[in-house]
C-alpha cells in the first residue's frame, strides 16, 4: 500500500530530525566545561505480513499457496538519548579553584531543596560565607570553609584540602570525595553540568580520589567538552542525506500514485 510508504518515510524523516537537534545540541557545547556528548537511538517499528502470492492464477508452473507472504516494516522510532561519558581533555588554567577529574567519578553538590547533584564541572568559586560552591552557586559536598585569612589553597591528586593561612600555617580541611555509578550512562541531565540520580543509574557509590577506580583530581584545570566536532560534522552529513533519502521517498510514492490515478482515465 502507498500509504504505507509514506508513513515509513515519514517516519524516517522525523527520526532523522531529532537526530540533528542532537547533533546540533552536541555541537553547541563543544566549549561547555566538562560536557559530554549525546547519541541518538532508534528502533525499527513492527512488522506487518504482507502476501506476495499471486490470486486465481492459470500459468503453467505457478503454484499458489496462500500463506506466502513477505515481511514489510513500518519504519522507525527515537527511543532514547545515551550520554557518552568519555574523558574529555584537561585545559589547564590560572585559577587555584579549577579542580578537574582524570578518570571515572563526579562531585556532589547540594541543591537548595536539599537533594543532591552530580557534576564533573569543577570550576568551583568561594561563596561569601566561605563555602565551595559549583558555578550556579551549590555548595560542593563535604563541605568545606575557607576563612579570610587564607592566602591559598592546596588540592592533592587523591582530593586532600589543605589552605595556607596568611602566618604560613597550613591547615588540612579534609578530603574531596566523589561519586560513581553502576551506569553513568542512566543519569539524567538537568542542565547546568548536573546530573540527578534515576533507578536506570543506580545508586551513588561513594569514594576517596585515586582509591577503589575513582579517577584523580588535578588543580589549575579543568575538563573539556568530548565533542569532537570531525565525527559531529559527519553525522550531520549523514543524517541529512537521510533525511533528504526519505523525502526523496515520499516524492516517488506520491508519482506512484500520480500513475495509478491518471492510469483510471
Amino acid at each position: 500500500m502507498p500509504t504505507r510508504a509514506l508513513r515509513t518515510a515519514a517516519s524516517g524523516m522525523y527520526a532523522q530530525q531529532i537526530n540533528i537537534q542532537v547533533i546540533s545540541n552536541n555541537i553547541a557545547n563543544i566549549n561547555t566545561n566538562s560536557f559530554k556528548k549525546n547519541r541518538a537511538e532508534f528502533k525499527d517499528l513492527i512488522y506487518q505480513d504482507v502476501k506476495i502470492n499471486p490470486q486465481n492464477t492459470n500459468i503453467p508452473g505457478i503454484v499458489e499457496n496462500p500463506d506466502a507472504s513477505v515481511q514489510v516494516g513500518n519504519g522507525v522510532k527515537p527511543t532514547s538519548t545515551q550520554k557518552i561519558f568519555a574523558q574529555g581533555d584537561l585545559r589547564q588554567t590560572k585559577s587555584q579553584m579549577d579542580v578537574a577529574i582524570y578518570g571515572e567519578g563526579f562531585f556532589q553538590v547540594k541543591k537548595p531543596d536539599g537533594t543532591f547533584a552530580y557534576t564533573r564541572d569543577g570550576a568551583f568559586k568561594i561563596s561569601g560565607d566561605g563555602s565551595i560552591v559549583a558555578s550556579d552557586g551549590l555548595v560542593l559536598e563535604p563541605g568545606f570553609t575557607i576563612t579570610d585569612t587564607t592566602s591559598d589553597i592546596s588540592i592533592s591528586k587523591d582530593g586532600v584540602f589543605t589552605i595556607t593561612e596568611t602566618d604560613g600555617t597550613k591547615v588540612e580541611l579534609g578530603t574531596v570525595q566523589l561519586v560513581k555509578f553502576v551506569n553513568p550512562g542512566g543519569l539524567k541531565a538537568i542542565g547546568d553540568n548536573l546530573y540527578e540520580e534515576t533507578e536506570a543509574s543506580g545508586a551513588p557509590i561513594f569514594g576517596n580520589p585515586r582509591s577503589d577506580g575513582f579517577g584523580e583530581l588535578h588543580q589549575f584545570y579543568l575538563e573539556a567538552s568530548n565533542v569532537d566536532i570531525v565525527d559531529e560534522m559527519i553525522n550531520m552529513i549523514t543524517a541529512q542525506r537521510a533525511y533528504e533519502i526519505n523525502s526523496k521517498t515520499v516524492k516517488t510514492v506520491e508519482d506512484m500514485m500520480s500513475i495509478a490515478n491518471n492510469l483510471k482515465r
